[in-house]
């Protein structure tokens, strides 16, 4: 059984690496048609996040040496998952693989996610085997991050990305999604279908710089926990409560202070202590709450997630 295969990649500022790309990823589906798995119809799909670089340029310049490459521009930039998800609404094909342009995703293990599909998995994950590529810090934080993901409640594949295959009903069920804040790395395990994992181990980046500092990744991290849980805002209940109890016991304790041990600062414990106490918490509750109040105002405007400039 051989299947219509689209790889979608979206891509910012990615002139440097994406003529790489895409030699492997020809070479590949020339690999896999050969190997009877995919059809010769089977294509790969830029999406140029508003790139400030060559990006485009180089995209036109593959899609007129091959016939199946293709090119998506969009009118601006929106960030890695609205381009993501441009792709995969606009591109057709029985089943869709969508991959970064760095090259630090294992393009070999599309093949593995292929021969899961066709035993039937409608979704497969590509699963990062280990993080020794990573510094410290992000291999760090990244488990840290999976680890409370997982205590709000929310369904993530641990140490998956964006790489991933999608079949036909998996991406006809996405389109259901209407969310304008995506986060695909939630919402795809939402879905229900058969899924497989494939594992993986990552690469350093080809060429060119990484699209994701702290300030992205920070962001990202709150996007995912704001679109999928709730727990934060019982936090904030608990905490009033936990800061109510507090309270008490601090009554307690300065009139035990006062009328027993007489040890007591007269004004101190009862005016400067509560004001600083109930002052951080008030803050932080607040801060919780604009997050969600932002994202609610968001999503009513309902506006559009993404513009197509120019379709190759």
């Amino acid at each position: 059984m051989s299947i219509r295969l689209a790889i979608v990649v979206p891509c910012y500022n990615e002139e440097e690496v994406l003529p790489e790309t895409n030699s492997r990823l020809l070479a590949l589906l020339t690999k896999m048609h050969i190997a009877g798995l995919t059809s010769i119809e089977s294509t790969v799909h830029y999406v140029d996040d508003g790139s400030k670089d060559g990006t485009w340029p180089v995209i036109e310049a593959l899609a007129k040496a091959d016939s199946r490459v293709h090119g998506l521009k969009l009118s601006r930039n929106r960030g890695h998952q609205p381009a993501l998800l441009a792709g995969l609404m606009t591109v057709e094909g029985d089943a869709m693989v969508s991959i970064d342009a760095d090259l630090q995703d294992d393009v070999a293990v599309i093949e593995q996610m292929v021969r899961e599909h066709i035993a039937c998995a409608e979704v497969v994950y590509g699963v990062r085997d280990s993080r020794q590529t990573d510094s410290f810090f992000k291999r760090n934080t990244a488990l840290m991050y999976y680890r409370i993901m997982k205590t709000m409640g929310v369904d993530l594949v641990h140490n998956h990305a964006d790489f991933r295959l999608l079949g036909r009903r998996a991406v006809e069920a996405l389109r259901q999604y209407g969310e304008v804040n995506m986060f695909l790395r939630g919402i795809v395990p939402l879905i229900g279908y058969r899924a497989a994992t494939v594992k993986y181990d990552r690469a350093e980046r080809f060429a060119g710089v990484s699209k994701y500092p702290l300030r992205k990744m920070l962001t990202f991290a709150i996007e995912g926990v704001t679109s999928f849980s709730i727990v934060p805002l019982r936090l904030i209940t608990l905490m009033g409560f936990i800061v109510s109890a507090f309270s008490f016991a601090m009554i307690l304790f300065i009139i035990y202070g006062a009328l027993v041990i007489n040890a007591v600062i007269p004004g101190w414990a009862s005016s400067v202590v509560p004001i600083y106490f109930l002052g951080g918490i008030q803050l932080l509750s607040i801060g919780i709450l604009g997050e969600y109040v932002a994202k609610i105002y968001l999503e009513t405007k309902q506006r559009p997630r993404y513009f197509i400039e120019t379709s190759l």
